[in-house]
């Protein structure tokens, strides 16, 4: 069986290789099977947010693609868990959408935005590799959907009032399966072994076996890109480690707690078990007694007294 060619990570390619027009085409077949429909990209640059954190550039990768339409798709690609990522994805869609509002235009220039973040770690709790978000407006009385008006329709070009507020789409790179049951499975399987299967057909995928082909890189193309792998490496080895000491200091910090409640109860059955012998000497004292009174009773009644 042949054996398939290990091909560039997706996210060194979203920093280094997509950007360039020529291989606009590789972007335009994976956005057009995730959002099913065509997608044609006018411009690709870097999102704003990607600049306010230098020191994570190794982690993750941010880029705004604007398409024909004038649709802003956001794409984040992120390796190292962040437990307010979501909120991340609401500021990031909100972001693009002011950026973009020039002041005193009217709110018919607010531009549709895709938030797509492709997750390599477990954000929230789901077992699904792929979640499609967005709003709807459902009525409180009739369970009805808000509809667009005629002339919404014609003006917006969609149905329904929550078609223009941002979507949101998180592929969860490490629940996926491996079983490619669809093309954009067979883009997650890409994602997650950069690795392109020959019977592969999504769209897209053939232009991404020729870009991304390693071999096609220049030396300093390659030695940057193994750098960028090493660099990821040790970074992800460093969120293991500190998860790894966390627990083991975790541990023994419930050791410790451990043998003081031990302790502390070793205490108390002891308190117990001499508060209990307590009661047992004073109840064999009272029977003592009694039998001694009963003794005494018994006797006056023999001398008739």
């Amino acid at each position: 069986m042949k054996r398939e060619r290990v091909l560039i990570s997706f996210d060194y390619a979203l920093k280094r290789l997509l950007r360039n027009k020529a291989n606009y085409e590789v972007l335009e077949g994976f956005l057009s099977e995730l959002l099913s429909k065509n997608v044609s990209v006018r411009n690709i640059g870097e999102s704003e947010s990607n600049r306010e954190d230098p020191d994570d550039r190794h982690n993750r990768v941010d880029i705004l693609v604007e398409d024909e339409s004038g649709e802003i798709l956001l794409i984040e690609l992120q390796f190292r868990h962040q437990i307010d990522f979501l909120q991340r994805m609401l500021y990031g869609a909100s972001k693009a959408i002011t950026e973009r509002m020039v002041q005193g235009k009217k709110y018919m220039q607010v531009r549709k935005v895709y938030s797509i973040n492709i997750v390599y770690f477990d954000l929230g709790q789901g077992d699904d590799y792929v979640y499609h978000g967005k709003t709807h407006f459902m009525g409180l009385h009739r369970n009805d959907e808000l509809q667009l008006s005629g002339a919404q329709r014609e003006a917006f070009e969609k149905e329904t009032a929550g078609d223009v507020y941002p979507e949101y789409y998180i592929l969860k790179i490490n629940n996926f399966d491996d079983l490619a049951k669809d093309r954009l499975d067979e883009w997650v399987y890409f994602f997650k072994y950069n690795v392109i299967r020959d019977e592969f057909k999504a769209k897209g995928l053939d232009k991404a076996r020729e870009v991304l082909n390693r071999d096609n890189l220049t030396p300093e193309e390659q030695k940057d890109y193994d750098y960028a792998l090493r660099i990821r490496s040790d970074n992800l080895s460093y969120v293991a480690s500190a998860k790894d000491e966390g627990r083991i200091e975790g541990r023994e910090e419930g050791r410790e707690e451990g043998r003081e409640e031990r302790e502390k109860l070793a205490e108390e059955l002891k308190r117990e078990r001499e508060e209990l012998e307590k009661e047992r000497e004073e109840r064999e004292k009272l029977a003592e007694k009694y039998a001694n009174l009963l003794a005494e009773i018994t006797k006056l009644k023999q001398n008739g007294e």
